[in-house]
């Protein structure tokens, strides 16, 4: 849940901003708390009203200024509804707070964030996104990105880390269009421009994917006649969230971490289906190949678990550890 802070002193804190002009409480406005509920996505925001109006002409400024509240879709707790992504959201709500653009290093949701800003009718925020995901292309020398992803391009190479590039010489065919491959890392390595470091390269990232579970099975007297084989209860997923997401998509299951941003990593996901060779073609699709496993075992005797006097139960807990390079 995001929350806003009236103490910061900004300029949404105590109600519309200077640019939003006089205009912005229109008589819509009075019918609306000073505190509201957003749930987008699925996502539960609580906000004042004054910074979702922050920005004059936008959508969220026209909904809670120019409609009354019975306009307006709710939820089943009458939270007010945006079928949008509830994740990138907070994004968008930190810039109506202070106009200012804050990304986490290594973001790689700059595009898909730019959609958002231009379904809610920011142009300048959508601006600055667009600026950030052309940044290494043509002049001189390309801007660079900060960890918190705003642009400058007059920064020192020492201080920009891996995601400066060489500035083209003068007068060269480069000069244009600057090589991914001409940039170099203090130790003589190949370094990423700002759309390979964000994109991954051809589109996909690099990363690591840990596959879990824990299985049982019985074995009787007559051990061959009488295996009752592998029995999968629940398939875990460690890894970077956004990783996740994009291998297994709908069939993850993220009611035990709701809120992990993108660009953190996780071990609480796991697959809404359990068939190991399900979860392993999935990661084969996505061009991952498997690194290494590990597994450990017990056992039990039947009795002890209220089953046959011969029979061994063998508990057994394994990961696999899938890369893509």
């Amino acid at each position: 849940m995001a929350l806003a802070d009236s103490a910061r002193g900004l300029p949404n804190g105590g109600g519309v901003s200077p640019a939003a002009g006089p205009g912005s409480g229109a008589a819509g406005s009075s019918a609306f708390p000073e505190i509201v509920e957003l749930n987008v996505g699925g996502q539960v925001y609580v906000t004042r009203r004054g910074t979702v109006v922050s920005v004059r002409d936008s959508l969220l400024w026209r909904m809670f200024s120019q409609q009354q509240p019975g306009e307006l879709p709710r939820d089943s707790k009458g939270r007010f509804f945006l079928d949008r992504d509830g994740f990138l959201f907070r994004y968008i709500l930190d810039y109506l707070r202070d106009l200012q653009l804050v990304l986490p290093e290594h973001f790689p949701e700059r595009s898909r964030l730019q959609r958002e800003a231009e379904y809610f009718q920011l142009p300048e925020l959508a601006r600055r996104l667009a600026q950030g995901r052309g940044a290494a292309g043509g002049g001189t020398r390309p801007a660079a990105l900060h960890r918190d992803g705003s642009l400058c391009a007059d920064e020192p190479p020492a201080l920009l880390g891996y995601l400066e590039a060489e500035p083209p010489e003068a007068g060269g065919a480069a000069a244009s269009a600057p090589s991914p491959t001409s940039s170099r890392s203090p130790s003589g390595g190949p370094l990423l421009t700002p759309s390979q470091s964000l994109d991954g390269g051809a589109g996909r990232r690099s990363g690591y994917i840990t596959i879990g579970y824990r299985g049982s099975y019985t074995i009787g007297r007559e051990a061959q006649a009488d295996a009752k084989f592998r029995r999968v209860a629940r398939i875990t997923v460690c890894g970077k969230t956004a990783l996740a997401k994009e291998v297994f998509g709908e069939t993850l299951n993220e009611s035990r971490d709701p809120d992990r941003p993108p660009e953190r990593y996780t071990a609480r996901y796991y697959l809404k289906f359990n068939f190991l060779e399900q979860a392993f073609d999935r990661l084969s699709e996505a061009g991952f190949r498997m690194a290494a496993c590990s597994s450990t075992g017990t056992c039990a005797f039947a009795p002890e678990q209220g089953g046959p006097a011969d029979d061994k139960i063998w508990t057994s807990y394994t990961e696999y550890v899938f890369c893509r390079d």
